[in-house]
């Protein structure tokens, strides 16, 4: 066993420049024109076989980012008697963040998932590994895992958990009843969040309620003081929105369209950030977020692990992705072809501003290439 991984890591490193070098695009990237679609099955595999032998990525943030003044964000209440105004909409479409108060989750839910989730940096490294296969998207992943590993606590540097919506594991041991309680609430405040944006923005909601046609992941990540920089473990992962409860005064970094912005929501709000998926869906309309929000290191007087819980509604891996634009009227009767096609082009009045693509492909390429300071997004454009 350990020579044939040994082999592999030889061969990843002789094609493409050791384990830290970016690896190559998938075949659906750069097809050829010339290669048979039984060689483009075998390439795609293999490719996807050496990006997941990488190691996962750890996206460290520059100190000068930390100093920033912190803003708060636009605030969007769900109370039964407040319906969000069209201002406030149209300001979050320009941001892609928000903070949503007046929602259904408790702050002593929040508490018991938060402690729940410290729990699992406390397990041996052979319990992470062993009850946290690594299914991606799904699974435990840590910055320095060591495949040749002696089983002995690592110290959590770098550690992620990424979870389904019922946080399922591969141990009768553990119980994260309330976790999973946090977790599909707010997998509900996401869907909501989904069809208000959807209305606002005029295109239909190709969600719902059905659950084939999204999935969600509980991304739970430990941010690590290093140099004066916030760590946060874990790649980068297309999603429809994203959530994150703030159970305390916290300051996040969010890396959107207009560049990098720092955040102070409300205590026992919900940061809300807009995805990718999104945004190709808006047909640009909708400004986004890439990747999750950044918090701060662990608070030094009392010990604290500062830690991330965020809630990514997303889609299934056989998905695939194009802007959902206004649906053509139907032609009525009588009307002469000039007037029928001016009247189509006034209430369409947009042309498609990218490409469709497979989800999974892209979704491969963004998180293994580690694209968070390129917009994965323009390749797609349509110029």
């Amino acid at each position: 066993m350990a020579s044939s991984t040994s082999k592999h890591n030889h061969l990843l490193s002789t094609l493409y420049g050791g384990a830290t070098s970016a690896p190559p695009p998938t075949p659906s990237a750069s097809a050829s024109t010339s290669t048979s679609s039984v060689d483009d099955a075998a390439s795609l595999s293999l490719s996807r076989l050496l990006l997941h032998r990488l190691p996962p990525p750890t996206l460290s943030l520059p100190a000068r980012r930390s100093s920033a003044p912190a803003t708060s964000p636009p605030i969007l209440s769900l109370s039964a008697d407040h319906t969000p105004s069209h201002d406030l909409l149209s300001s979050v479409s320009n941001l892609g963040f928000f903070q949503l108060t007046h929602h259904s989750l408790s702050p002593q839910l929040a508490h018991s998932a938060e402690s729940e989730s410290l729990s699992l940096f406390d397990l041996s490294s052979h319990h992470k590994k062993s009850f946290f296969p690594k299914e991606w998207p799904l699974g435990y992943e840590c910055c320095d895992d060591d495949d040749d590993g002696d089983g002995d606590d690592d110290g959590g540097l770098g550690e992620s958990f990424r979870l389904d919506a019922s946080c399922s594991t591969e141990s009768t041991e553990l119980s994260f009843s309330s976790l999973r309680e946090f977790t599909r609430g707010l997998q509900k405040l996401g869907l909501d969040i989904v069809d208000l944006l959807s209305k606002s923005m005029g295109f239909e909601n190709p969600v719902g309620d059905d659950p084939d046609r999204f999935c969600s992941i509980m991304w739970i990540s430990e941010c690590v003081a290093s140099s004066a920089r916030p760590v946060v473990s874990g790649g980068v992962y297309p999603f429809i929105v994203g959530l994150q409860y703030q159970i305390r005064s916290q300051k996040y970094s969010l890396l959107s369209d207009s560049g990098w912005v720092s955040v102070l929501p409300h205590v026992d709000s919900v940061l809300v950030t807009i995805g990718d998926i999104a945004q190709v869906w808006s047909n640009g309309k909708l400004k986004k977020v890439r990747g999750r929000a950044v918090g701060g290191v662990g608070d030094s007087e009392n010990g604290r692990r500062s830690i991330t819980m965020t809630l990514l509604v997303t889609l299934p891996t056989e998905s695939r992705v194009a802007p959902i634009l206004p649906k053509l009227p139907e032609p009525k009767e009588h009307k002469h072809e000039e007037d029928e096609e001016r009247e189509e082009g006034e209430i369409l009045g947009e042309k498609r501003v990218f490409q469709s693509f497979d989800f999974e492909d892209y979704a491969w390429r963004v998180y293994h290439e580690r694209l968070h300071f390129k917009d994965p997004l323009d390749r797609y454009r349509i110029t």
